[in-house]
């Protein structure tokens, strides 16, 4: 498919609160390193990355996803957005994530809920920015099946204050967007999910969408392979798929996900200049229904 002249808008909008962004935006955690599991790989090229920034930005992304904690030796993504893109389009919406957090040799840490403002502060600091669009509250593996209420409750309380316009969560199950909602509204869920997603977290996905909250899947083209990146083979009816739009796999990955409801964003991340233009393109791409019943079936093991 052509790529050079589509820009984001061909997806279509969401409305996260009172802001409207194109259904195709950018991840910024694959910026700061070439290869390697996150946080492992070789620093990338600064003004490569500045310049994949300011180009994503021309081809109408609005919706840049980031996090003081995406760094690698020598790069910040939050430092890259700012020296690319500040003084910041109007309609630019910077989504970050706070409760994971790394110190300065890497190591990771868990936020308290008292420890939360300052992760907010330190993505203000490093955005150059006087509030933030949204904030997600991701949640690690270990409360996975548990309370949210005192870190959600915690950041409720910095959108009260201002520091905040608008809240997330991220890595979470239904009944944690449920026990969030309670305490203040929620306007998106930001999981794992991608082609051969599990039935649940398809489900999960419809739910959002019946409760008007946005479904932001990272993952949506590396699938298993994480942080890690996309894997170097792809199912047979991937490509089976990509051959009859003469598209890539990973444009064929992206506009399935899109395809699941008008509420599902996409966020793809690269630092590459050409990928960054074939994943906008991916906005433009219809598949069938027979072609996405064949993807479809990827998710009970039919492939």
């Amino acid at each position: 498919m052509t790529s050079e002249t589509i820009t984001a808008a061909a997806a279509g909008t969401w409305e996260l609160g009172d802001l409207t962004v194109n259904r195709i935006g950018f991840g910024s955690m694959r910026l700061t390193q070439n290869g390697g599991a996150f946080g492992n790989g070789i620093p990338s090229d600064r003004d490569r990355a500045i310049s994949v920034l300011r180009r994503a930005v021309e081809l109408g992304v609005n919706h840049i996803d980031t996090a003081a904690f995406y760094f690698s030796p020598l790069r910040s993504a939050n430092e890259l957005i700012n020296r690319a893109l500040a003084p910041y389009p109007e309609d630019l919406v910077i989504t970050t994530k706070v409760g994971p957090g790394r110190d300065p040799s890497g190591e990771w840490l868990w936020a308290t809920p008292g420890q939360l403002r300052g992760q907010v502060e330190e993505n203000l600091r490093q955005l150059g920015r006087d509030h933030l669009d949204v904030v997600n509250l991701r949640i690690p593996r270990s409360l996975a099946t548990g309370s949210i209420a005192e870190h959600f409750g915690a950041l409720a309380g910095l959108r009260d204050s201002g520091l905040i316009r608008h809240l997330g969560i991220s890595n979470v199950r239904p009944e944690q967007l449920a026990e969030a909602r309670t305490i203040a509204p929620v306007v998106c869920v930001q999981n794992s999910y991608g082609v051969g997603a599990r039935p649940e977290d398809h489900e999960f996905l419809r739910a959002c969408g019946d409760q008007g909250v946005a479904f932001v899947p990272f993952y949506a083209i590396a699938s298993a392979g994480g942080d890690a990146g996309a894997s170097a083979t792809d199912s047979e009816g991937v490509l089976a798929v990509a051959r009859a739009h003469g598209a890539t796999a990973a444009q064929v990955r992206l506009a399935w996900t899109l395809q699941q409801g008008p509420h599902v964003l996409a966020i793809p991340g690269t630092g590459n200049p050409d990928h960054l233009v074939e994943n906008v393109a991916a906005s433009a791409l219809r598949l069938s229904a027979d072609e996405l019943a064949l993807l479809d079936s990827l998710h009970t093991g039919g492939e």
